[in-house]
């Protein structure tokens, strides 16, 4: 039986926060993220900007490969990366991972975890949240508190 567990990502660093929650998915933990579009990318905004932009655009239409733009997507789809999830355990992990923008009512007051090896206050500059992230590679955030 898998524990679950409910992860704080506001302020963590996406691939550092990434690697520990793809560990901790193959040791059988059931995590549940909230607040992905908090989540930092370090880097220069506009350079970062520019190459997701230049990403997004690749393939076509109906053929993939499939970019997403919405940030609990993007998040989602980078803990995919450091997972084996070709193979039956690395496939049972990813599909134990749920990401949420925001807190959802059913995680408002349950007890949440964060990852201090993993917050960006380690870093020398800001860089850009995914959630401004994904706005200047046209998200739409109607609806989302």
């Amino acid at each position: 039986m898998s524990t679950r567990t409910i992860i704080d990502a506001d302020g963590l660093v996406l691939g550092r926060m990434a690697s520990v929650i793809a560990k901790r998915l193959l040791a059988g933990e059931t995590i549940e993220l909230v607040n992905a579009q908090n989540v930092v990318i370090s880097g220069n905004k506009v350079k970062l900007v520019e190459e997701w932009k230049e990403f997004v655009h690749v393939g076509g239409f109906g053929k993939g490969p499939v970019h997403h733009r919405r940030p609990h997507e993007i998040v989602r789809r980078t803990v995919r990366g450091m997972l084996p999830y070709r193979i039956a355990k690395g496939e049972a992990a990813y599909k134990r991972l749920h990401v949420h923008l925001g807190v959802p009512d059913e995680f408002a007051k349950a007890e949440k975890q964060s990852l201090p090896e993993c917050h960006s206050s380690k870093l020398n500059h800001r860089g850009v949240t995914v959630g401004e992230l994904a706005e200047s590679i046209g998200w739409n955030k109607m609806g989302v508190k």
